[in-house]
């Protein structure tokens, strides 16, 4: 009596020596709230490392220091008619000067200077000196004038006499270096206003200061 199992060939384990293992990598799998983590990780590193790039780069580039007239004083203004139209004039500054870096800065020179409708009258140079990292300092300055003629604005002047008020052009300019570590970078900076006078009693009825675009040079 035979079986459905007779006929069945049964072969050894292992006995085929040409028999070869065969290893199958698959990846490794992360749930999903782990594979979310560590995205998360990967966004804020990148961010981390965005904003300190962000904040050296503002920390080390340098910038031109601000000049601001904080007090403008007039002490005497007198127009001369004989021999010829000309015009004395005495003025007080007091210019704060602040470098907005996070290194110390040396300015070489201010200069003040003035002019009329455009032309320019006269100026006066200022030592130089040193200001720390995010520091400010004050500078005062005087400008005389005397004996400067006006011939080409002769019409104009009349006409501000006739007036009662005269318009001047201020520029108050700082030239300096700002030391980086061994470098040393020149910048300036360039402040104008513009003030008018009252010559009956020689006082400062208006002025009006903004900063001017200036490009560094040595």
């Amino acid at each position: 009596m035979t079986t459905s199992h007779d006929n069945v060939v049964y072969a050894p384990i292992g006995g085929d020596p040409n028999y070869q293992n065969v290893v199958v990598l698959l990846p490794v799998y992360y749930p999903r709230r782990r594979r979310l983590l560590y995205r998360l990780c990967n966004a804020f590193l990148a961010c981390a490392v965005f904003l300190s790039i962000s904040a050296a780069v503002y920390l080390l580039y340098p910038s031109d220091p601000t000049v601001q007239v904080v007090g403008l004083h007039l002490n005497s203004v007198q127009v001369h008619t004989s021999p010829v139209i000309s015009l004395d004039l005495s003025l007080d500054l007091t210019i704060r000067v602040r470098n907005r870096d996070f290194f110390s800065f040396s300015y070489t020179s201010l200069t003040a200077s003035v002019g009329y409708r455009g032309r320019p009258l006269g100026f006066v140079n200022s030592s130089g000196g040193y200001l720390r990292a995010r520091g400010s300092s004050y500078i005062n300055a005087t400008l005389d004038l005397d004996g400067i003629e006006v011939l080409h604005d002769v019409f104009y002047l009349l006409e501000d006499l006739a007036r009662g008020s005269i318009p001047f052009d201020t520029v108050s300019e700082v030239r300096g270096k700002l030391g980086l570590f061994f470098f040393e970078i020149p910048l300036k900076a360039r402040v104008s206003c513009e003030v008018y006078v009252n010559t009956s009693n020689q006082t400062i009825i208006h002025q009006d200061c903004y900063p001017m675009v200036s490009t560094s040079s040595p």
